[in-house]
C-alpha cells in the first residue's frame, strides 16, 4: 500500500454553501460533488487507473466512465442497455479522454438544467419510452450517485498513489 506523503496530500474542499434557494443549493451540491470526482480521476497514473481494486472489478476509470453515462442518460435522455458494461472504458480511452467525456456530459446536463425553473417538472429529455422523474428527484438521485462513486474514488485514489483530499 503507497504512503501518504505530504506531496499526495490535497487540501480538503468543504463543501460549499452557496445558493438562497432549493435549486441553487442541489445544484452546487452536484457541482462539487462532480468537480470532486473529476479532479480525483484527472492525472490518476496509467495502467492503476483502470486496476480492479475489488472483487467487483472496480476501478477508478471505471467509476468515471460510468458516472458520464448517467449524466447522459438522466439528463439528455441516452438509452443505455447495459450498465454493468459502464463501469469499464475502453482500453483506448486514456484517462484525459474519459475526463473530458465527463465534463462535457456535465456542461450539457447544465445546459438543460439551466432551462429548468420548476424543480416538480419533468426532466426536459427527448426519451418518450418512460415517464421522466422530476428536476428534484433528478438532482437529489444525481448527488447520491455522484456521492457514491466519488467516496469510492477517495480510497481508490489513495489505494493507487496516496493521493487524498478533494
Amino acid at each position: 500500500m503507497p504512503s501518504t506523503t505530504r506531496r499526495n496530500r490535497r487540501r480538503d474542499t468543504p463543501p460549499p454553501r452557496t445558493g438562497s434557494n432549493e435549486t441553487e443549493i442541489l445544484r452546487g451540491f452536484l457541482d462539487y460533488l462532480r468537480t470532486s470526482i473529476a479532479a480525483k480521476t484527472d492525472s490518476a497514473p496509467e495502467p492503476q487507473v483502470r486496476t480492479a481494486a475489488a472483487p467487483s472489478g472496480t476501478n477508478l476509470l471505471g467509476l468515471l466512465n460510468h458516472l458520464t453515462f448517467v449524466e447522459r442518460s438522466m439528463f439528455l435522455g441516452d438509452e443505455v442497455t447495459d450498465w454493468q458494461a459502464t463501469f469499464q472504458a475502453a482500453p483506448a480511452d486514456s484517462v484525459a479522454d474519459v475526463v473530458a467525456r465527463y465534463r462535457d456530459a456535465v456542461k450539457r446536463a447544465n445546459d438543460v438544467l439551466d432551462g429548468c425553473t420548476d424543480l416538480g417538472a419533468p426532466v426536459p429529455r427527448p426519451r418518450s419510452d418512460r415517464t421522466a422523474p422530476s428536476i428534484r428527484w433528478a438532482l437529489t438521485h444525481m448527488i447520491e450517485e455522484t456521492a457514491r462513486h466519488a467516496g469510492h474514488a477517495d480510497i481508490l485514489r489513495e489505494l493507487i498513489d496516496g493521493t487524498t483530499g478533494r
